[in-house]
């Protein structure tokens, strides 16, 4: 597990299996304890490097279309 906010962070899980689901790539695994869990596959170390991230190289912690939706979304809350 790579994402940093994840409570499994750093651990190492046994893949089970991977595929496409809600539009998006997700890995299956058992945790600790043997439960089957899913996770997006950009949060483990099975992704490819994230080229913003490679680039920023911790320069930058917001991608523009990021920060533009953000703004968008607090337009459309404040009206």
């Amino acid at each position: 597990m790579t994402h940093p906010c994840h409570p499994l962070f750093e651990h190492t899980l046994e893949v089970v299996a991977q595929s496409k689901e809600y539009g998006e790539e997700r890995v299956y695994c058992r945790d600790q304890n043997g439960r089957m869990r899913f996770l997006p596959v950009r949060w483990t170390s099975l992704a490819a490097p994230d080229p913003f991230v490679l680039t920023a190289a911790g320069r930058a912690y917001f991608r523009l279309e990021d920060l533009i939706r953000l703004a968008e979304q607090m337009r459309e809350l404040r009206a």
